[in-house]
């Protein structure tokens, strides 16, 4: 976890906006708080399963 105000230069490179914002391997992002469900399948889709 990264605080987006004390690492302005992550904050830019990842185009953080909003919190919260998950990054998943520096390709994959979903924003805001999701259910469960979602969360696990944004991951698999971003690692390819």
């Amino acid at each position: 976890m990264v605080e987006a105000s004390e690492f302005p230069e992550l904050s830019d490179r990842f185009d953080v906006y909003g919190v919260p914002k998950t990054i998943i391997n520096e390709t994959g992002s979903m924003e805001g708080a999701v259910p469960e469900n979602m969360f696990m399948e944004k991951i698999l889709q971003t690692i390819g399963q």
